[in-house]
């Protein structure tokens, strides 16, 4: 993905494909955020697009990220302070998977064996991401990863794992604290002047939700979410949240209550693969929420009504 700034272009580094993250609407979603501030802080990190990218534009020097999914921060952990080392340990597992007498869809099963058996370290938990169907992880019941391989690819080469990785190691290295926890316990080390970025799994896309949909690891539930922004409100604490949408003329989930006081943005996130798949031609506008102390926001798009809100993003 290329980020335009000013009259260069900057290549925005990124460790794997991993759906769900705003990787391709990141320049859209930090518009919004201040030209400077003190810390960012992300309690649904997933593999840290906006932070990377906050880093890049040089807003902030201080990162938070957490996710609930501890091998996931485990692995941009090892990605931000030891690169090379998290490179080699992926690209010895990357090459079993073409040793003499390996069937590489089989090896594949072995290594997620391995990992739902207990051996959940950064490189396994890389490859997996590298090769499942659509960089999506997913998760039955009792918290074991259960997705297919993708058989039309081996994985990101080693070489580009070994590049990506240094790049985000040397934007945000001696920088970022790390860490797994419930996303209210990381929103009670917020203070005025942070800010934080919030991309929860959306709604109806987990085991606690819709038995159907396990999409994630562990869901959040609308009015506990409601409540943890209210009392971010309460201690004038800056935040800015991706959360459900549109998909065509359909709404997705439940929006945000309006006594919360936030800009409600839409962005165009482009053709909806699960709509095309339908033989539809529909376009995803996910909403972006930006709160009540982003003067920059309210006062662009207060006046703006439904219909105007969903050219934002150049739909």
């Amino acid at each position: 993905m290329i980020y335009m700034k000013g009259m260069n272009d900057v290549k925005v580094p990124h460790l794997v494909q991993y759906q769900g993250s705003k990787r391709n609407i990141a320049p859209e979603i930090i518009r919004y955020f201040p030209e400077k501030f003190n810390r960012l802080i992300e309690p649904f990190s997933g593999t840290c697009a906006i932070t990377i990218l906050t880093a890049l534009e040089g807003r902030t020097n201080s990162f938070v990220i957490n996710d609930i999914n501890a091998p996931l921060i485990g692995m941009m952990e090892e990605c931000i302070n030891n690169p090379q080392a998290l490179a080699s340990s992926y690209e010895k597992i990357w090459l079993g998977q073409y040793e003499e007498g390996e069937n590489n869809i089989s090896y594949f099963y072995k290594i997620r064996d391995e990992f739902n058996a207990g051996q959940q370290d950064p490189a396994r938990m890389l490859f997996l991401l590298a090769r499942v169907v659509k960089g999506a992880v997913r998760y039955n019941a009792q918290g074991v990863m259960n997705q297919s391989c993708d058989k039309r690819r081996f994985g990101t080469k080693p070489s580009m794992i070994a590049k990506n990785a240094q790049s985000i190691s040397d934007l945000l290295k001696g920088k970022t604290e790390f860490y797994s926890m419930d996303y209210r316990e990381i929103l009670k080390i917020a203070r005025s002047g942070d800010l934080v970025y919030m991309d929860p799994p959306y709604q109806g896309t987990s085991n606690q939700e819709n038995p159907r949909d396990n999409r994630y690891i562990q869901g959040v539930q609308f009015d506990d979410f409601v409540e943890a922004l209210r009392d971010l409100n309460t201690r004038n604490v800056d935040y800015v949240v991706s959360y459900d949408g549109m998909t065509g003329d359909k709404v997705i989930g439940r929006y945000l209550p309006e006594d919360l006081g936030l800009t409600h943005l839409f962005i165009n996130a482009g053709l909806s693969a699960q709509a095309t798949l339908n033989g539809k031609h529909e376009i995803t506008r996910e909403s972006l929420y930006v709160s009540r102390g982003l003067k920059r926001a309210e006062d662009k798009y207060k006046q703006l009504t439904i219909d105007e809100y969903l050219v934002v993003g150049g739909a």
